[in-house]
This record gives C-alpha cells, structure tokens and sequence, in this order.
C-alpha cells in the first residue's frame, strides 16, 4: 500500500487572512469603524472631531480631528498590528493590562479596517510643518509619502468601500438607514462621555448632530451634553446621582419614572469614561426602577462609574464594549443604591412632560382660536364653589374608604345662584400640591395652587400611598413564610443550583428557604406566604435566570411587589367614591411627604400641573 502526500493538517494563516479574522471582531458594522476611529481621536487629545457618512457609511467614513497628530515613523507604524502607543508599561517593565486608561490599547482597528476597505490617512504632528499620508486597500499598504500640510495638528482618515474585500460581510448589514441610525448612537455615546469635545455629525450630506464643547463644573457640563445629545426634556426631568463607597463612585442623571421609554436603547453607561453596553450595569439599573415601572417601560439614565483602573477588566472583547469587576457586588450595589437614594429626594415630583401630553390631547399642537372670538369673564362666570378650609392635615387611612363609603357630603358646594355675589376666599397656603377645590366624577380631585391647578387621580395616587406603607412594614417585620408539608426537589444545572445556594440568605429575607439536595438538585422547604398560589418549579428556573444575567433575585422581589401592589390596589380609595375636603387634602399632604408618590406603581403619573400660562394658551389669551 503506497502512501499518498496530504496537506498538512496545522499551517500558518498569511498576516492578510489573519488581520480579515480580528475585523470580523473589531468592525461589525460601519458603527464599529466609526468608534474606534473616533475613540482614537479622543486618545490624541482632539476637542473637536469632525464625522462625515456617506450610504450607511458603506461607501465613505471620514473622521477628522485637531489632536496631536502623527510624526512620517508613527503613521507607517500605525498600520502594523498590534503596534500601540497606549499600553502602559508597568514597574516590571512589561506592558500593564491592568491599568488601562486610555480608550483604544489593542493596535488592531487600523490593519483590521485597511484589510477590508480602502483606508487612506493624512496626519501632521503638533509643531511639525509638514503633512504625511499613507494608505492600505484590501491589506496592501503603500509606502509613507509627504503630502501638502492640513494647516494645523490633526490627522484626517477616509474610509471608502467598507467590506469590498469580504463582500460576505454585507449581506449581514441592515439597511442604510439602520447603519445611519448606529452610527448616530455611537457618536452620541461618545459626546456624552467627553463633554469638553466638540461633535459634528453630518450623514449623506446633512447635519445630524453639531454639539460645542461644554466649558465649566464637571456637573453642568456633563448635564449639558446630556440635554443636548437626548433633549431638553431630559434636562428637565433629570434627577443627579452622585454617591461614593469604598473608592468607586457612580456619577450622572436618571429620570423620574413618569420620564421612561419603551426600551433601554436610551440608557448610557460609561466605565471610567469609556461607553459600555454591560449586563451587570444594566441589571442594575432594573433592579433600582423595578419599583416604579412596568417590565415594559425603561428610566432615561446617563452614569459614570469611576473606579481604580486595577478594578476593572477591559480587555474582555476586541470591540471594548464588555468589562468585568472585580468586586461587582459593589459596583451593582452602589448603582442600585445611588439611584433609589436619587428617586426618594425626588420626593412626590412627577415628570414635566406629563402637563404637556395633557395639553397635547385637549387640543393639537399648533391651534389658534378663530378671528373675532372674544372672551367675556364676569364675576358670575367660572366660579368656584366653595370648600370648607381644611383642618389640621390628617393622615389619609387605608381603612378611610369604608367611612367614605357611606359619606354622602358633596366634595364642593353647587355654585352661586344667579345674580348673587360670590363670598371672597381665603388664600391657599403655599402647599405643593395646594388646596383641593373640587372633585370631580368622583374619580379627580382638583386642587388650586399659587400658580395653577392640580387634578389627581385619588385611587392612583392612594394606591401608592398604601404600597409605599406596605413596603415599609415588610422591611420592618419581614415577608412572612409557610413550610411546605413536602419539600419541592428542583433539578438544575450545577451551576445554576449553586448560584442560587450563594444567595440563599438573601432569598431567605425575601421568604424563600432553599437548602442544597445533592449535586445540581435544590430543596425548596418554605415559600413567602404572601403568594398563595406558587409555581416553585418556575419560579426557581426563573431565579437562576436572574441571577445569571442580572445578578439579582428580580422574579421574586417582582412576584411579591405584584402581590402588595395587588393588596395596595384593593385596600385604596376607589374611582367613584366621593371625598369631603377634609379627606381630600389629607390626600394631598400626604403625597407631599411620601417619596415616589408622583407615580403610580407602574410608572404612571397620579397627577397632572397646570400652570396658568398653559391654561391661558388653552383658551387663546397667550
């Protein structure tokens, strides 16, 4: 038998293959290029990066910026993979992966891109009178040559025919208009984590974002950015974070829960400056809101975690956009607590946008009362009943519903008779929620402040009252537990049991008694008695889950909310029932003082402000 020649079975890959195998992981999409080209700017010191897209960025990507430049060596170097500038060398002497402070650190996103595009760079070093430009085409990289001066430090690089060199990669992108979109994002990450730097944006011809750099207090800058990347609304109803444990420190803005979205792709979160789109932060950030927002609503939020660069790993994922903790139980720990710390000094506010949808459905954008109307207000005309005064504010009682059950007093007098002199009022106290006047279908209660009026809704608003009480008692006294008569045997992958057995004593608190049953198998002996009818099997699973991807026990903590805003829901003031003055503004004063009463348990707001100018513009006098 004769033995025949076969390719051997292990062969060096050529450094043109090669660099094709790292783009599949560093340039994904057009957006890729653009981050870490802009990332790169950002690296030299640039205050002013210019961005152009052509096509989804398909056809041409063009990054200028006024950093420090590169020198005729640098700029032939820079094209070599994995040749960087930005490594730290450590005590050793040997490249420091562990304290990374710069943005880019891998030298893989020029040779990465040049291999499967056109990729040309002009640059010229600060100080230098002279330009230099190179170019690379598919991995071919020409020589080094002079070229007329940029007229100032920067570096300029043009990319044309993204993926023409892996034609395969294209049938995954999405449309133009999706790429335009992810680029937009990304450069909108990025602005709002350099507030010093200026961003102009300009997509298939036209200018999609002109951001200056901000100048002054860390914290105005940064939440100017923040309102100029996201909207003016966001300023408004921004509430800022700023807390500190044991090194780390979480900065930035959230929004009130009436201020929320119907996905996450508007929270920004940032590591040490650098955007990152990680679970644990993002879990986190669910775990503060899932008090005060339905699964399907998501908080506008913007922060900074800043920490030791020794604490952090960023050298997960070519692309950057993953980090790992060392201590993420502290980092998740300080968000959850720096937002709910945020949330309760809010207080009872509720988001300004929620007067404005109200004007929007009473009358659309734009209306003007027709020519020749006049409005003639007497003394007769529009005019209040009169409200009993209050007495010392009182606290409004779960158990007030049965007592209202049976009052039959009206809310507000019927109003004055026809040619009689209506009896002067004395002035509301400066409350923030002012002094009811009237209620109205037995559902609103309306209130006159120093400067407009309220409508509350009385059982969203007493809802909430009576769960924020109820949370109170169980943080107190505890859940409650029952044994069950035949412990529940729940198999799982070994892996999912033990993190489930690591947060046994946080599971406890919470009423659920679980103990190890082998390798893999979990023993369920008591379950919280406040969920009756309880699926073990799944709510386990479930919980693995969760602590899998957020690190936290939110199936749970969500049933055993469900079921207190259930028992909050059936023991408030219903629509329907009618309240004295009395009772109305305990209503109101108590919403002052109990924190998150701006929203129901689902996000929605339990009162809308007037102003008077607004309902000036509703009746054509602005």
């Amino acid at each position: 038998m004769s033995l025949t020649m076969t390719q051997p079975i292990i062969r060096r890959l050529p450094a043109q293959t090669v660099n094709r195998i790292a783009a599949g992981e560093v340039v994904e999409r057009p957006a890729s290029v653009v981050k870490e080209l802009v990332e790169n700017a950002l690296d030299a010191g640039a205050t002013r990066i210019d961005i152009v897209a052509d096509s989804g960025g398909l056809t041409r990507l063009l990054i200028e910026d006024n950093g420090k430049g590169m020198s005729a060596e640098e700029l032939g170097l820079c094209i070599e993979r994995h040749a960087t500038s930005k490594l730290p060398l450590g005590e050793d002497g040997q490249d420091d992966l562990l304290n990374i402070a710069t943005m880019g650190f891998r030298g893989e996103a020029l040779p990465s891109i040049g291999s499967i595009a056109r990729l040309s760079i002009i640059s010229q070093a600060r100080g230098a009178g002279d330009a230099w430009s190179v170019s690379v085409e598919g991995g071919q990289v020409s020589e080094v040559a002079p070229v007329a001066p940029l007229g100032r430090p920067g570096t300029r690089i043009e990319v044309r025919d993204l993926f023409y060199a892996t034609p395969a990669r294209l049938k995954f992108l999405k449309s133009e208009r999706a790429e335009n979109l992810g680029i937009s994002d990304v450069v909108k990450r990025l602005a709002m984590s350099r507030p010093d730097v200026g961003f102009f944006l300009v997509q298939d011809g036209r200018k999609r974002l002109s951001i200056a750099a901000e100048s002054g207090d860390d914290a105005e800058a940064h939440k100017a950015r923040m309102t100029a990347v996201i909207g003016a609304d966001f300023g408004a109803n921004a509430l800022e974070v700023d807390q500190v444990r044991e090194g780390v420190r979480v900065t930035g803005f959230a929004s009130l829960p009436t201020y929320s979205r119907g996905n996450a792709m508007h929270q920004y979160l940032f590591v040490n400056g650098r955007p990152v789109r990680d679970k644990l932060l993002g879990g986190a950030v669910r775990g503060a809101y899932q008090d005060f927002l339905a699964r399907d609503r998501h908080p506008v939020v913007a922060l900074n975690v800043e920490l030791p660069t020794s604490q952090v790993d960023v050298n997960v994922h070519p692309a950057k956009a993953e980090v790992r903790f060392r201590d993420a139980g502290l980092v998740r720990g300080l968000i959850v607590g720096a937002l709910r710390h945020a949330l309760a000094g809010a207080g009872h506010r509720a988001s300004t946008t929620v007067a404005g949808h109200a004007l929007g459905a009473v009358r659309p954008e734009g209306y003007r009362p027709p020519q020749g109307l006049q409005y003639q207000a007497s003394a007769h005309s529009a005019l209040w009943g009169r409200m009993p005064e209050p007495h010392q504010p009182g606290v409004f009682e779960p158990g007030m519903s049965a007592r209202i059950e049976r009052d039959e007093t009206p809310g507000y007098a019927p109003g004055v008779a026809e040619g009689m002199e209506a009896a002067p009022q004395a002035p509301a106290p400066d409350w923030p929620l002012g002094t009811a006047r009237a209620q109205l279908h037995e559902t609103y209660v309306i209130a006159q402040t120093a400067d407009g009026i309220v409508i509350v809704d009385q059982h969203a608003a007493h809802e909430r009252l009576v769960y924020e009480r109820m949370k109170t008692m169980l943080a107190q006294t505890g859940v409650q537990r029952q044994r069950l008569l035949v412990p529940e045997i729940v198999d799982l992958e070994e892996a999912e049991a033990q993190r489930l057995l690591d947060r046994s004593h946080e599971l406890a608190e919470l009423g659920l008694v679980i103990e190890s049953f082998g390798a893999g198998s979990i023993a369920v002996r008591e379950t919280p008695a406040l969920l009756k009818k309880l699926n073990v099997q799944g709510l386990i699973r479930d919980l693995a889950d969760d602590l899998a991807e957020y690190d936290q026990a939110l199936a749970l903590k969500e049933k055993l909310e469900d079921v207190v805003g259930t028992m909050a829901c059936h023991g408030s003031v219903r629509a329907g029932r009618r309240l004295n003055g009395e009772e109305m503004n305990a209503l109101l004063r108590e919403m002052e003082a109990t924190p998150h009463s701006g929203q129901c348990n689902h996000g929605r707001p339990t009162y809308v402000e007037l102003k008077l100018a607004d309902i000036e513009r509703l009746f054509g006098r602005r």
